[in-house]
């Protein structure tokens, strides 16, 4: 068991929790966008912080990987292989963050880390900065008090989650022997609630694309051509509410193809779980709504779904332009759950809109994201496990195991690639507002989690090499 005041490691760690937090908010200055070119910049200067911070740390073998035609955000590489005989995990995480926008809705800069009331609010500070960070300062503490790490771990800290990992499977195919692992540790992936020990162990799959409608072939004058070409944004709206029914399942046939139905066991387990359902809605000015004939959780854990993110087109600036646009669009994506290829699924919603589509308007689907299918950690794991006996130890209580209805597409696609299973070990808590304006990570989070990590990797040194085989699927 890790005790803060017997454990050098941790003291040692707990002590330099300024030094982390310094080292955050200089990450959190870099506008790591990776979805945006204009961010370039911005990514490079988070992978020399990172980069630096591991030469410190004595890592070797430091990389940049990229797929073998050298296309995306290069994830970083690193390793310590200090252990003979123990284990060999791949520590995760990811540098690049979603954009800022609305900035108006900000309200402090998102590129520069301010704290407010226990809290440092800045974009990508809990997702995935201030975790990363945090698994890294535990291994650095580690290499500082004992000389070494007590298992064998290879880092990969990647460029391009935010966008749905594109370029992790050929990083994976390419870098194969590399990357070789008795399991994956990701310090993404957050903690489901602040009042409760929780450890997620499953998540959903996703996939997106955008859709373009056209009906002429230049905007047009309303009192001149209203009435007699089909505008656009009419199409569109008509389009996009026929995704879903009345009762809110989704409309595109074959969309739920190998989509099991809760079992009895599994709805029993997960209305077990405190939920105040009223205090949920209530603290994001939100109604519950969605798939009828299934609770909140289960809608959120165990049902697919189909978004619109963003629809435009038209005239949106001051005052009155009396025009019928020529072309309207809208980013979809999707949720999805064990069972549904990603592909598949998407391909039933392109198909259904095409077949709504009215004669007078052309469809042009583009913008794909990448893809990711659902992923669930095995209950007999010996990372879960560890992980589990770890959060007790620190905590007192005994984790409650949950699922998110967010993506990591890390684990689907090294499940695959690699046939290694992830334990998602996070210290961020999905109330933060990633995603959102004023993103924000608890300072009290930071020694929670360090104490964890220490105490996650000593139960990993803990367990023989052999007793991941079975789980090894390459």
């Amino acid at each position: 068991m890790t005790d803060t005041e017997t454990d050098p490691v941790l003291s040692h760690a707990l002590a330099r929790q300024p030094e982390l937090i310094e080292t955050l908010k200089a990450l959190v200055a870099c506008p790591s966008v990776g979805a945006d070119p204009a961010m370039a910049q911005g990514m490079e200067n988070a992978r020399r912080i990172i980069e630096t911070r591991l030469v410190g740390m004595g890592f070797q073998h430091r990389r940049r990987l990229s797929p073998a035609d050298g296309s995306g955000q290069p994830a970083i590489y690193a390793e310590r292989l200090d252990a003979p005989g123990k284990p060999t995990i791949l520590v995760y995480a990811h540098y690049d963050v979603q954009p800022s926008d609305p900035l108006d809705k900000w309200q402090t800069p998102p590129f520069e880390a301010v704290e407010r009331d226990g809290r440092l609010y800045g974009r990508g500070i809990s997702d995935d900065k201030a975790p990363m960070l945090i698994a890294l300062d535990t291994l650095a503490a580690f290499v500082a008090v004992e000389g070494q790490l007590p298992v064998n771990v290879k880092l990969l800290i990647e460029g391009e989650e935010e966008t749905g990992s594109p370029s992790l499977p050929g990083i994976l195919e390419t870098h194969r022997d590399l990357l070789a692992a008795d399991a994956v540790l990701s310090a993404d992936g957050a903690r489901w609630r602040p009042d409760l020990v929780t450890l997620n162990v499953g998540s959903r799959g996703n996939a997106g694309f955008e859709i373009r409608v056209q009906t002429a072939g230049q905007d047009l004058h309303s009192g001149r051509y209203g009435g007699i070409v089909a505008n656009p944004l009419h199409v569109l709206s008509t389009l996009i509410a026929s995704l879903h029914d009345a009762q809110g399942h989704v409309a595109a046939a074959g969309f739920y193809d190998g989509v099991a139905e809760p079992t009895e066991a599994e709805r029993d387990e997960i209305a077990a779980i405190p939920y105040d359902e009223q205090a949920a809605f209530a603290a994001i000015s939100a109604q519950p709504s969605g798939e009828t004939g299934y609770s909140t959780l289960e809608r959120l854990w165990m049902r697919p779904t189909v978004d619109v993110n963003g629809m435009w087109g038209g005239y949106t600036g001051a005052g009155s332009k009396t025009v019928i646009p020529s072309e309207a669009f809208a980013k979809l994506t999707m949720r999805l759950v064990p069972g549904q290829d990603p592909q598949a699924a998407k391909q039933a919603v392109v198909d259904h809109l095409r077949s709504q589509l009215p004669p007078c308007a052309t469809l042009e689907i583009h913008g794909e994201r990448g893809q990711a299918g659902a992923y669930a950690v095995p209950a007999g794991h010996p990372l879960l496990g560890a992980a589990m006996n770890a959060l007790q130890q620190t905590t007192g209580q005994q984790p409650l195991k949950v699922r998110i209805g967010a993506s990591l597409p890390l684990t689907e696609i090294v499940s695959r690639v690699l046939g290694l299973d992830t334990v998602m070990f996070s210290f961020a808590l999905s109330d933060e507002n990633f995603h959102a304006p004023n993103e924000f990570f608890r300072l009290s989070s930071i020694p929670d989690g360090l104490a964890a990590w220490v105490e996650i990797m000593r139960q990993i040194a803990d367990i023989a090499p052999a007793d991941f085989g079975p789980y090894r699927r390459r």
